[in-house]
């Protein structure tokens, strides 16, 4: 298999997009009743609230450059913001949020306490130092571009645009907001912190559709009130089981392991997706850093034997009623995956982990477990 690494580009591409979708999920602790948070509404993240005053408009960058005069951050979210589809009148703040630092020479340092006439002054006196030859080009950079946009503007428009601007700069980037986010939950034991972190993050993509993307606020006061009942736990805490569903590419990665060769000797090769998913998500669950670690360890070893031993008994009852191997085969394998997990104490576990811990079993050859059932 080939061992490229993610393009950069598209990598990029997605970290990006993941600084912004945690911008958005820190704006999610501060919202007051009614309001909700926007992803990709009128630009990156929207704060919108039932009082227009009090909704701001975010662009999102996360740049290791500096903010300078010309810089395309500045320029193309002003002329984002100057759009005609864009009504400037929905919000009471314009931030461009972004992790630079002002250029040593800017002329804009002082925009945050700049009436709108000063801010207009800026502008021109930087669009004023581009000269006819640069402004008339046949092929103009894209920084002329968005200047010549912003700039040929009516200037009641402009200056209705500026007069809410904020420049946000030296905003925390994505690691530092993780920790600011993983500060908030009280009573969350450490090592389930990144737990909750995630199931966080995820709520957040989950609210995305076809059509919007939104987050209330009684949504995500719900959200954070279930993942800390869950991670607060004392007596036990499973890790959180998806169904995860592997890809071609895990699918061929794993057909040499024992549990999917097994499969394939049962010409059940529709189930093997299915398996290799609940197996990778298993494996995953040993290498998370909970709290109970141990315990969960300790539990699983235990609650492994227990599947082992009624598979054991179900195998030798196919084996007494087999008349087609193959058919019994598959219907030895549908049944035990189907089948409801055992009690672990109080807990009934996820029917993911019960089945990974049956495809682990499987790839164990000292267990010699098979599927295959022979008359």
């Amino acid at each position: 298999m080939s061992s490229a690494q993610t393009k950069n580009s598209a990598l990029t591409t997605a970290l990006a997009f993941h600084y912004q979708v945690l911008i958005g999920l820190e704006k999610c602790f501060s919202l007051a009743e009614g309001q909700s948070i926007w992803f990709e509404k009128d630009g990156d993240v929207s704060l919108d609230s039932p009082n227009s005053c009090e909704s701001i408009q975010t662009e999102v960058k996360d740049y290791s450059s500096a903010l300078t005069d010309n810089h395309e951050n500045l320029w193309k979210t002003l002329r984002n913001w100057l759009l005609p589809e864009f009504n400037v009148d929905k919000y009471g703040a314009l931030v461009l949020h972004t992790t630079q630092v002002f250029g040593i020479t800017t002329r804009l340092k002082y925009w945050n306490s700049q009436n709108v006439e000063q801010r207009l002054q800026v502008l021109k006196a930087i669009y004023s130092e581009r000269t006819e030859e640069q402004l008339n080009a046949k092929k103009p950079s894209e920084i002329i571009k968005l200047q010549k946009a912003v700039m040929s503007v009516d200037e009641l428009l402009l200056k209705s645009v500026l007069k809410k601007v904020v420049l946000f700069t030296e905003a925390d980037n994505a690691q530092t907001l993780e920790k600011n986010i993983l500060l908030r939950p009280i009573g969350i034991p450490i090592n389930n912190l990144r737990s909750y972190l995630q199931g966080l993050v995820g709520f957040v993509y989950a609210q995305a559709n076809q059509q919007s993307w939104s987050i209330k606020k009684q949504d995500f006061v719900a959200k954070c009130e279930e993942l800390t009942a869950l991670l607060c736990k004392k007596e036990f805490t499973f890790p959180i089981f998806t169904g995860y569903e592997a890809s071609e590419f895990e699918v061929e990665l794993y057909q040499d392991h024992h549990f999917v060769k097994k499969i394939s000797d049962i010409e059940h090769h529709e189930m093997i997706s299915d398996a290799v998913g609940n197996w990778l998500e298993f494996q995953n669950s040993l290498s998370e850093q909970l709290d109970e670690y141990p315990l969960y360890k300790d539990k699983t070893i235990s609650y492994q034997n227990q599947l082992v031993k009624k598979y054991k008994l179900a195998y030798s009852s196919a084996q007494l009623e087999a008349t087609d191997s193959i058919k019994s085969s598959k219907l030895l394998y549908n049944k035990t995956i189907s089948e409801q997990p055992l009690n672990m104490g109080n807990d009934i576990p996820p029917i993911e982990y019960k089945n990974g811990l049956i495809h682990d079993a499987m790839d164990d050859e000292y267990r010699d477990l098979k599927w295959r059932v022979w008359l």
